[in-house]
C-alpha cells in the first residue's frame, strides 16, 4: 500500500518529531526507514519485540538488521534476505500480515513471532518514508501450536468446524485413523458436502445446535466412510474458541462397532442357543438363578413330563411338583449355589400325572440376556434302572442256594451285581466279631437262616440278629451284597459249616 501525500505548504510541513510523539506509545512496533535503507527511528515497543534496549543493536541500516537478526517462515524454513520486511520496503513494495519467526543472529531457535505490515509514505511522487509496523504475535502462536500439539495427540477421534461458515478445520490422527478419511479430504469441506450428522439418533436437533453454537449431546450416528460404507460411532460436541479467536465446534467420537459386533454376535450365539435348546433330544430346562423361576423348557422335557409350555413356563418347579419330594429340590437347588453346578446326580421326576422317571440330572449357570440361569439336563435311566433291579432279582434268587455253583461262576455273578474295587483303592476296615464271621463264612455258602441255625447251635432269632448288625456294620441289605462284600474283599473263613 503506497500513500500519497501532497506537498504542504513549507510553514505547515509536520516534522518527523510530530510523528515520532504520535506513534510512540502505540502497542504495536513502529519502525521508520529512509528509501536508502537507513533506519532512522523505532519505538520503544519494536525494540522489546526484538530483545533490544537500543535503536544500535540493530546495525543502522537494513542490511545491519539482516545481519542482526535471522528470520524464518512458519514452517521452519530460512527466509532469503531479500524477502525480509525491510527490504521489501526499500524496493518500494507495500504488504499486509506477513508473519516471521525472528531470531538473533547466533541463537538456535526463535524468540518472537512478528506479524508485520509495511506501506510507503510518498510525497510529491516520490518515497518519502518507508513505515513498518510489527505486532507480537509469540503468545497467539505459541498458544496455537499448543492447541495443535494437544489436539493432535488426543487418542480421541476429534475434527474442528469452524462456526462462520461451517467448514472443518481440523482434524487429528485418531479421527483418521477411526474413518479411513486423508486430511485433504477433510480440511476445508463443509459439513454440507461430508455430514457426519446426517445419520444421527437426533440429526435435526443436533444440526440445529451447530448452527447456533450450542452443545450437541452425545447420540449414536453412522459416519460416513471413504468407500460408501459407514460406522457407528457415539458422538458430541463442543463449542470452543481457536487460538485466533475464531468460534468453533469440537466433535469428539466413540467406536461403536465392536460393540455392535459383540451384540450381533451375541445375539446370533443366543438364537443358536435357542434352537439346539428347543431341539436336544435331551430333556432341557432353564431357571432362573434368582427365585429358581421356570423361564424355558425344551420339547423332551414337555415329552417326558406330559405337561404343556404354558403350565410351567414362569412357575416354579415347587409349584408344580417337579421333584419326587421338596428335600430333593432343595438339594439341588444347594448344590448349584454352592458349586454353580452338578454332574449325574439320581432323581426323582414327577410327571404331570404323578408317576415317577428316574433320571440322571445335570446343571450349569448359565447367562443369557445378561441374566443368570440355570440349565438343566435330565436323562431318563427308568428302563436301565428296571433291569439293573430285574438283575439283582435274579442274582439274588440265585445266591439263595448258590452252594452248587462253581466259584467263578459266583465270581461273576458278583462283578455283575458290583464291580471290584479298582487296584490301589483304599478299602474301610470293617472289624467283625468271630461269631459274626461264622454267619458271614455260612451265608457266603448260601446257606439260609435256620440253616446257619443249625450249624451253630443257636436260635433262630439270634442268626437273625447277628445277620442285622453283619449287615449294619458292612452296609449290605441284603444277603446277596453281604457275599458280594465278602468276596471283594477277600476274606479267609476259617469256619467250615456242617453239612
Amino acid at each position: 500500500m503506497t500513500v500519497k501525500i501532497d506537498p504542504p505548504h513549507p510553514d505547515t510541513r509536520p516534522d518527523r518529531e510530530q510523528l515520532h510523539r504520535i506513534v510512540e506509545g502505540l502497542s504495536d512496533g513502529v519502525v521508520l526507514i529512509e528509501p536508502d535503507g537507513e533506519i532512522v527511528w523505532a519505538n520503544e515497543a519494536a525494540l522489546v519485540m526484538h530483545g533490544c534496549t537500543a535503536l544500535s543493536d540493530w546495525g543502522g541500516t537494513v542490511k545491519g538488521y539482516q545481519q542482526a537478526f535471522d528470520l524464518r517462515l512458519r514452517d521452519g524454513q530460512p527466509m532469503p534476505k531479500a524477502a525480509y520486511p525491510m527490504a521489501r520496503l526499500c524496493r518500494g513494495e507495500s504488504f499486509e500480515d506477513v508473519v516471521v519467526d525472528v531470531r538473533k543472529a547466533g541463537q538456535e531457535e526463535p524468540d518472537w513471532v512478528h506479524r508485520a505490515r509495511g506501506f510507503v509514505l510518498d510525497r510529491g511522487g516520490k518515497p518519502d518514508c518507508l513505515v513498518l509496523i510489527i505486532g507480537d504475535a509469540t503468545e497467539a502462536y505459541e498458544a496455537g501450536e499448543r492447541f495443535e500439539s494437544m489436539f493432535n495427540a488426543n487418542p480421541a477421534p476429534a475434527l474442528i468446524v469452524r462456526l462462520a461458515d461451517l467448514r472443518y478445520v481440523r482434524v487429528n490422527e485418531g479421527f483418521l485413523d477411526l474413518s479411513g478419511w486423508e486430511r485433504d479430504a477433510i480440511v476445508g469441506r463443509s459439513v454440507y458436502e461430508l455430514d457426519i450428522l446426517a445419520q444421527a439418533a437426533d440429526s435435526d436437533s443436533a444440526k440445529a445446535r451447530l448452527t447456533e453454537g450450542q452443545i450437541v449431546p452425545q447420540m449414536e450416528a453412522e459416519l460416513p466412510l471413504p468407500n460408501g460404507d459407514s460406522k457407528l460411532v457415539l458422538l458430541a460436541g463442543h463449542p470452543a474458541e481457536m487460538p485466533n479467536n475464531e468460534a468453533c465446534m469440537i466433535f469428539t467420537f466413540a467406536d461403536l462397532e465392536p460393540r455392535r459386533r459383540a451384540e450381533t454376535a451375541l445375539r446370533q450365539s443366543e438364537e443358536r442357543f435357542a434352537t439346539a435348546f428347543r431341539f436336544a433330544p435331551v430333556p432341557m430346562l432353564l431357571t432362573s438363578l434368582d427365585g429358581h423361576r421356570i423361564l424355558n423348557v425344551n420339547h423332551a422335557f414337555l415329552a417326558l413330563t406330559d405337561w404343556g409350555l404354558e403350565s410351567v413356563v414362569g412357575r416354579k418347579p415347587a409349584e408344580i411338583e417337579l421333584f419326587e419330594t421338596s428335600a430333593t429340590r432343595r438339594e439341588i437347588e444347594k448344590k448349584v449355589s454352592e458349586s454353580g453346578s452338578f454332574r449325574g446326580y439320581e432323581v426323582q421326576i414327577k410327571t404331570r400325572t404323578g408317576s415317577l422317571v428316574t433320571c440322571l440330572a445335570s446343571a450349569e449357570t448359565v447367562t443369557i440376556n445378561g441374566q443368570y440361569c440355570i440349565l438343566a439336563a435330565f436323562q431318563d435311566i427308568s428302563d436301565r434302572k428296571r433291569t439293573e433291579l430285574d438283575l439283582i432279582g435274579a442274582i439274588e434268587g440265585v445266591m439263595q442256594d448258590s452252594s452248587w455253583l462253581s466259584q467263578k461262576i459266583m465270581d461273576r455273578l458278583a462283578a455283575l451285581r458290583g464291580p471290584t474295587p479298582r487296584p490301589g483303592t483304599t478299602v474301610r476296615p470293617v472289624e467283625l466279631t468271630a461269631r459274626e464271621r461264622e454267619v458271614l463264612a455260612l451265608i457266603t455258602r448260601g446257606k439260609s437262616d435256620d440253616a446257619i441255625a443249625d450249624a451253630l447251635s443257636l436260635k433262630r432269632n439270634t442268626v437273625r440278629n447277628h445277620v442285622a448288625r453283619l449287615y449294619a456294620k458292612i452296609g449290605a441289605h441284603s444277603r446277596a451284597e453281604a457275599i458280594i462284600w465278602a468276596r471283594d474283599r477277600g476274606h479267609q473263613l476259617s469256619f467250615e459249616p456242617v453239612d
